[in-house]
Formats: structure tokens, C-alpha cells, sequence
């Protein structure tokens, strides 16, 4: 018989943080997320998706009260789709089918009476750059933010009649691999225009990296047809709170005569720290954390975005701009291998991009979907 209980109080808030390390102790990938981070996410003050939506955490517990499984199960109305769809998104279980199949039993009911007709997962409540997606291939460290998870999560959600949304695809490369001969000629090409020059990302001068930055996305993105515009003081307002993590030979721009006309911007992978925390952010872990930062090399970065305005493309510009890059980061860095952040295969303009870059395909997530309505046709996420 197993027991549900709602998260309320202190010790089932803890229980609901606590249960994914007893379940992965013997996972040497696993990377316990910070509990501040996942609190956040339940915190209404915190979260503005509770401005428009409701969710619940749940325990899933036998008759001698051990816990056998979690989720969180949520609707969110900037989540809009065909039919009424919820999410449940922070599962972990045991593996038995059938106790994955009473939690997902209990989250659809939570989701009929809210008058869903479809529940994705595991997503986030919040935004698609955290805690999105279930593993299914590439079972290394994830980066921060992503989800992990054991192998066999996949047969618990598909034996219950979930099916694949879209998969999430992570592009990886060595950073002392082959660079591509295109990217040496175009390097080659470019740094005989006087024109072009390549600066790395410093410090000193975020005000200014924000507003190239800015400037460079919403012209790039606007040629991808996306309608994705970012505003400059929030740009300034997240290099200011990503500045103690900042490497400044990892992230270039390219300018023609001083205007802004591509970025690479990567960071260092933070899990490479955060994974001597056991998920805990207090004043002992902070001053670990500067120790760790300090003495331990970190071998991971991660591509966060990659921009060329439009009157550039199709030039060999990124060819110049990653080799550039490149040479400077072997000799400055420990970085060993650098990873995107997933891209949607509904997105091939995009994932093209992606493969440009060199890179290849070494970790997938999947969304799924269940459909409460078992004869209504399934269909995967529409092609951008």
C-alpha cells in the first residue's frame, strides 16, 4: 500500500530534497542540485509562474513510511497548447513500475480536476533552461541546472503510455579536437580584413558586452523569424549576477570598425564546484565554494549563445571567431570539452547551427507527453 502525502511542512520539504541522494548514492554522474535552487521553485515569492498557475509537491511513501518516490505536479497558463496541458516535472521513484504508475496516476487525476487533458514531463515549473527533460542518452555529469536521472526512467514513463514531445539535444565538441579546415581558412580570410577584430569578454566593461550582446541577439534572432528581443538593462542585470563565475578568455565578440557582429559567449560549467556541496549553499559552503573555485581545475565550459547578425551569415565569420577563440582558451584555460545547452529537434535551424559549430550530439533529454484521452491522435511538437 503506498501512502501520499502533500508537501507542507519542514520535514517533508526536506524529505522532498533529501530523497534523490539516498536514491543515487551509488551514481558517480550524479550531481545533487542546490537546495536553494529547487526551493526557489516552490517559493511563490520567489517563482512569478505562480502569478498564473498552481502547483503541488507530492511524497509517495510504503506502509513502513519510506519514501518511494516524489514529483511535482503543476498548471501554468504561459504554457499554452493544443488541448489543456499540466506538467509534473522533480520525479524520482524506485525502480517499480508499478509505483511509478500511482504517482502518475495521482498527478493525471490532480490535473482532470483543474480540467487538464494532457500532462508533459518532467518539465519545470518556470522557465526551459532549468531542470527540463529526462535523460536518455549520454548518463554523464550534467551540466548545472539539467536534469539526471537513472536509465530505467525511461521505460517507467514510456510503459505508462508516455511518448516522446520533442527531444532535447546537447552538441558537444573536445576543445583540443581537430578544428575544422574551414574554420582555419576562414580565420586565415578574416584577419586580413583590418576591419575585423576579435576581443574576449572582460570584467571591466560589462556595461559594454551588454549592450553588443544585446545588440547582436535581437538582430540575429529577428533573421530567425523567432520574435525573441531582449532588453539591455536585463542583459546588464544577469552579467552583473553571473560576474563571479565569469572566465574572461572563454567569451568573444567580433566587431567590424568597433560595431558588434557576433558572440560565443560560454561560461565554466558551475556543477564542476557545486558537486563538493552536496547541495547545500550556506556561509561554510560559499567560502568551500571559493576554495574549490580557487584549487580545483575546472575542464568544463558550456555554450550558452552563439550570434551572428544577419548581414554576416553564410561569411565563414563563426569560423574565424571559434578558431580565434580557440587558440586563446588552450593556452589560458583548463577547459577540456565545452557543451551546449539542449536544442529542441523542432528547431533545425538551430540544431544547423549546432553541427556548424563542429560539435556533435552527445547527451539527449525527451519531453513527453501523455494524452489523458487514450484515442485522441498523438502529435509531436510543430517544426519551427
Amino acid at each position: 500500500m503506498i501512502t501520499v502525502e502533500e508537501v507542507r511542512n519542514e520535514n517533508q520539504k526536506r524529505e522532498f530534497l533529501e530523497f534523490p541522494p539516498r536514491l543515487y548514492k551509488h551514481d558517480k554522474n550524479y550531481i545533487r542540485p542546490l537546495d536553494k535552487d529547487i526551493e526557489a521553485i516552490f517559493n511563490p515569492l520567489k517563482n512569478k509562474f505562480f502569478k498564473t498557475g498552481e502547483c503541488e509537491r507530492f511524497l509517495f511513501k510504503n506502509k513502513k513510511n519510506k519514501t518511494l518516490g516524489k514529483v511535482a505536479v503543476f498548471i501554468n497558463e504561459n504554457y499554452p497548447q493544443k488541448q489543456p496541458t499540466g506538467g509534473i516535472g522533480f520525479f524520482d521513484c524506485i525502480d517499480d513500475q508499478e509505483t511509478a504508475n500511482f504517482i502518475f496516476d495521482h498527478c493525471k487525476k490532480w490535473l482532470q480536476q483543474k480540467g487538464m487533458e494532457a500532462m508533459d514531463g518532467p518539465i519545470n515549473f518556470g522557465e526551459r533552461d532549468k531542470f527540463w527533460g529526462l535523460v536518455t542518452e549520454g548518463f554523464t555529469e550534467p551540466l548545472y541546472g539539467m536534469n539526471y536521472n537513472f536509465p530505467y526512467y525511461k521505460d517507467l514513463f514510456e510503459n505508462y503510455g508516455f511518448k516522446i514531445y520533442f527531444e532535447q539535444l546537447c552538441f558537444s565538441r573536445p576543445i583540443f579536437a581537430e578544428v575544422s579546415r574551414i574554420f582555419t581558412i576562414m580565420h586565415a580570410k578574416h584577419s586580413k580584413n583590418p576591419s575585423i577584430s576579435a576581443k574576449p569578454m572582460t570584467k571591466k566593461h560589462l556595461e559594454k558586452f551588454a549592450a553588443d550582446f544585446t545588440e547582436i541577439y535581437n538582430k540575429a534572432w529577428e533573421s530567425h523569424g523567432e520574435g525573441k528581443c531582449m532588453d539591455e538593462t536585463k542583459i546588464l542585470k544577469m552579467f552583473k549576477i553571473m560576474k563571479p563565475i565569469i572566465n574572461e578568455h572563454i567569451s568573444w565578440f567580433v566587431y567590424e570598425n568597433e560595431k558588434p557582429i557576433a558572440m560565443w559567449m560560454n561560461i565554466p560549467d558551475t556543477n564542476q564546484w557545486f558537486k563538493y556541496l552536496n547541495g547545500k549553499f550556506g556561509i561554510w559552503e560559499k567560502l568551500k565554494f571559493l576554495w574549490v573555485k580557487k584549487f580545483k581545475k575546472n575542464e568544463k565550459m558550456v555554450g550558452l549563445v552563439f550570434g551572428v547578425v544577419p548581414e554576416w551569415q553564410k561569411k565563414g565569420l563563426e569560423g574565424y571567431m571559434i578558431w580565434e577563440g580557440t587558440q586563446h582558451l588552450r593556452k589560458h584555460t583548463y577547459f577540456k570539452v565545452t557543451e551546449m545547452q539542449w536544442i529542441g529537434d523542432f528547431n533545425p535551424k538551430m540544431i544547423k547551427i549546432a553541427e556548424n559549430l563542429d560539435t556533435t550530439v552527445t547527451r539527449k533529454l525527451a519531453t513527453y507527453r501523455y494524452l489523458f484521452d487514450r484515442n485522441k491522435k498523438f502529435e509531436r511538437h510543430p517544426v519551427l
